[in-house]
């Protein structure tokens, strides 16, 4: 083995030959049980960030338990053309060459996004195989394959001619900055600082007037009514007349509806039909006119010739500033409230009306909701199941077309001639209702959630019935981040279910998100982003991936910081060493003559813990609580094997008795060989490097099994007998270290105890090397024990330790009493200092601070020290 660990030196070669071997590609085996997951797609020209780090990471866990556990496991790989956020980046780099989609047409614009693809596409799946991912990259997916894009254009026309696909004009949500339509899921939001104003709408005869409490002055301009609640007694002799809306000078009707909260404002809201979903839903109720302010980008229209062409904040601006001088401002408050942001670009998303393409919810959410609630697909934790069926038992129409053109082109042609709307799979030749050929494709997108939506069987071939389809599919688990349950989940959900008649996953595995360790998001702005390629480059795949997940609690958010790569690099490193310990002293031609009834309590003791970890080990990542697992291995790798076993073991290792000698040996590989297995999900590279040199052959710890679960535990009584030893060793190194006692300064013990003699006399050597002593002495009663021995008490057991052999009394009085006087002086002169009134006022406050904490350790310090001085006396 290599002298030190050096991860960069053999991880990618390690993965290249899995890949090479085939361990990641299964066949159709039905004498096996299939284990599926579909990975969650990243952007094909996204690069590795924490958050993939995480969820890719948990999806290896699974996988690779689950083909130690002897299942045939698929784990399929691929990449979302993410038709948003890629359009984006080719229209800004045509801006930087002073072009526009528009001049170089529908065409040449694919071209360079397809060009874009290419020459950014690929990295993230790199640094996937970087990270370790077991995926079966035969099978890798992108959503604008060839065969994915068959399976969208099969569901579309399918569902149009079933009727569940309309096009209509309806309230929708709209982003002007990316100038598409934007489905709910896709609004994010946010919490915002903003104004309530107050403006007067008088009656035609001034003689009466309502107040208008509003967020959006600049939408006034369409008002086509003011509503009332029918409940609210102060404005019941309002309702029918009409009043006019300032600046405009329309005159509007006072209606009544319950959307009306009476609290808001003054009880009284303005209604623009086309700029807000409860005032069209209320305008649709009333049959109110419906008036544009601005257009798809944000720019008022020519309603008031002053506003026009203004964006919405400055013809904000202007129409505040003329109110006020109409007089007809009431007041100013400042409002807090939440404001829809576009989930891409983060910018204002407003409401508007447009001829969009949607799919009826109502039917295919029952279902969904169905299956959840009977548990046939379950999350994990179960508390999402809520928050789940809460948006489902809610949904509205999804608008699924976008008006861009990097995507999945919506199949629906429009006869020029008679306006007759054809849905194929290809341009009809002339129009089935008029005969003319005068026909074009409808220019938008669909939705990129649309073809995610079918990922779970479209990668597997759907809608031909593979031989793929029908072994693997429903897949098992889907591991996902919480905040894509309504983009992804749940339409993959009705979608399976619509398509296939099958559930698309089990289980639903939700993690929380990679922040800071303040909790904060990690991004740019903030400068506390991550890049996991450079904690790999520095600590190696195996530190990112454990530091991930220890200590992760199911569905919370993980903090994070490099520290903690660092720690899990020491860990590796002492797996490491402890490995290169046991090579070292093991000559394997001796092993064959192994013999467990030559089992020492202390074999028999690592073994019976050894059991335990497999079990519970087992059932937290049946369970989903891979961070209770990592932690499991960790304490009991670092604690028990390492700093105990290990320790223990050595007498015998260099000690004379052979037979002594083998079953030590055996004992350390076979629990490190255990260790590795269960260690081998979250630390593939690591343990695989080991366990070939372990073995001495080329085997792979990939295709090697679980370790054997047991439930009966053979050795609890050698299990308790050891943990009584070592609680006595830990007292000894205790009272030692409090009285800075050196290791070479050996020690008498002296045992008083009639239940523990002959464990006692049996393990004499560990005692001796592990609790410094010269000598060992076994009592049966305190019978001439030396008076001013310091004593440690166990049940059934006492050991006494001669004061004199511990230190040089004389000089240990002196020594204390010295930094008695010293302590004394820092209590004093802090204390002073505190108690300065010039210095409180006058110096920072960290300086304050500071003090205090000085004060308080030197307090606790000068404690211990006049403890351990009456304990000697």
């Amino acid at each position: 083995m290599l002298n030190k660990y050096e991860p960069n030196e053999f991880e990618e070669e390690i993965y290249k030959k899995w890949n090479e071997k085939g361990y990641f590609t299964p066949s159709v085996d039905k004498t096996k049980t299939p284990y599926t997951i579909v990975i969650p797609p990243p952007n094909v020209t996204g690069k590795l960030h924490m958050g993939h780090a995480l969820v890719m990471t948990l999806q290896d866990i699974l996988i690779r338990y689950k083909k130690l556990r002897g299942f045939n496991t698929l784990w399929i790989p691929g990449t979302d053309h993410s038709a948003i956020a890629t359009e984006v980046k080719v229209v800004e780099k045509l801006r930087n060459e002073g072009k526009t989609k528009e001049e170089i047409g529908r065409e040449a614009f694919l071209k360079e996004a397809w060009d874009w693809t290419h020459e950014y596409g690929g990295t993230i799946i790199k640094q996937l195989k970087r990270l370790g991912c077991s995926c079966d990259w035969t099978r890798e997916r992108f959503t604008l394959d060839e065969r994915l894009s068959k399976a969208v254009e099969h569901v579309f026309i399918k569902m149009y001619k079933k009727g569940a696909i309309y096009r209509g004009n309806r309230m929708i949500n709209w982003c002007p900055t990316c100038k598409t339509s934007l489905s709910d899921a896709e609004v994010e939001p946010e919490e915002e600082a903003s104004h309530l104003w107050y403006i007067r709408y008088y009656t035609k005869d001034k003689k009466e007037y309502v107040t208008v409490a509003t967020t959006r002055p600049e939408t006034m301009l369409g008002d086509t009514a003011v509503a009332i609640s029918p409940d609210d007694e102060r404005y019941k002799d309002m309702i029918g007349k009409t009043v006019v809306v300032p600046i405009i000078n329309r005159e509007i009707k006072i209606v009544a509806d319950k959307f009306v909260e009476k609290e808001f404002g003054t009880g009284v809201v303005k209604l623009t039909p086309a700029h807000d979903f409860n005032d069209y839903e209320a305008g649709l109720r009333n049959n109110l006119e419906i008036i544009e302010v601005f257009d798809e980008k944000g720019i008022m229209l020519d309603l008031v010739p002053k506003y026009e062409g203004m964006n919405l904040k400055e013809a904000r601006s202007k129409i505040v500033e003329d109110l006020e001088k109409l007089g007809v401002l009431e007041k100013t408050e400042d409002y807090v409230h939440n404001v829809g942001k576009c989930y891409r670009c983060h910018n204002t998303v407003e409401p508007r009306i447009s001829l969009q393409w949607f799919m009826k919810m109502e039917e295919l959410a029952k279902p969904a909701i169905d299956v959840v609630k009977k548990g046939e697909v379950q999350f994990v934790p179960d508390r999402f199941d809520k928050l789940y069926l809460h948006w489902m038992e809610n949904i509205k129409d999804w608008c699924i077309s976008r008006q861009i053109w990097w995507g999945h082109r919506i199949p629906a042609y429009y006869c020029e001639s008679c306006g007759e709307i054809m849905v194929e799979n290809k341009m009809p030749e002339k129009c089935t209702k008029c005969g003319e050929s005068h026909i074009h494709q409808d220019p938008d997108t669909l939705d990129t959630w649309f073809s995610s939506a079918l990922w779970p069987f479209s990668t597997m071939g759907w809608p031909e019935e593979t031989e793929d389809l029908k072994y693997f599919y429903p897949t098992d688990t889907l591991v996902t981040a919480y905040d894509i349950i309504f983009f992804w989940v749940a339409r993959m959900i009705f979608s399976s279910l619509e398509h296939t008649g099958k559930i698309p996953f089990k289980k639903v595995f939700m993690h929380g998100l990679v922040r800071d360790t303040q909790g904060r998001k990690m991004s740019k702005s903030l400068g506390n982003g991550i890049d996991p390629l450079d904690i790999i480059n520095e600590y190696g795949a195996d530190s990112l991936r454990f530091s991930l997940v220890q200590n992760m609690t199911l569905g919370n958010d993980v903090k994070y910081s490099s520290e903690k790569a660092g720690s899990a690099k020491n860990f590796a490193n002492k797996i490491w060493n402890a490995s290169k310990f046991v090579v070292q002293n093991t000559e394997k031609e001796l092993l064959k003559d192994y013999n467990p009834n030559d089992l020492k309590l202390e074999d028999k003791w690592i073994l019976n813990k050894l059991d335990k970890l497999v079990f519970e080990v087992t059932n937290h990542i049946e369970k989903y609580e891979v961070g209770i697992s990592a932690n499991k291995i960790y304490e009991f790798i670092w604690s028990e094997y390492c700093d105990w076993y290990i320790e223990m073991s050595k007498p015998r290792l260099y000690g004379e008795n052979v037979k002594e000698k083998i079953s030590a040996m055996y004992v350390l590989n076979i629990v490190l060989i255990t260790c590795l297995k269960l260690l081998h999900p979250f630390m593939p590279f690591l343990t695989e490097k080991i366990y070939v040199e372990l073995q001495g052959k080329e085997k792979s710890i990939m295709i090697e099994e679980w370790p054997e679960i047991k439930e009966k535990f053979i050795y609890e009584e050698e299990e308790k007998d050891i943990e009584t030893i070592k609680n006595l060793i830990v007292n000894i190194r205790n009272v030692r270290a409090n009285m800075n006692v050196v290791p070479s300064k050996k020690t008498k013990l002296i045992f008083v105890t009639k239940k523990y003699g002959q464990i006692i006399k049996d393990e004499e050597e560990i005692l001796k090397k592990l609790g410094f002593a010269e000598e060992i002495i076994i009592k049966e009663n305190k019978d001439e024990i030396p008076s001013n021995s310091v004593s440690i008490v166990g049940e059934g057991i006492e050991l006494f330790i001669p004061f004199e052999e511990l230190v040089d009394v004389k000089k240990e009085f002196e020594r204390l009493n010295e930094e008695k006087k010293k302590l004394e002086g820092e209590v004093e002169r802090a204390s002073k200092m505190l108690s300065n009134k010039g210095f409180v006022e006058k110096a920072p406050k960290a300086k304050i601070e500071e003090e205090e904490k000085k004060l308080e350790k030197y307090k606790e310090m000068l404690e211990t020290v006049e403890k351990r001085i009456n304990e000697m006396k």
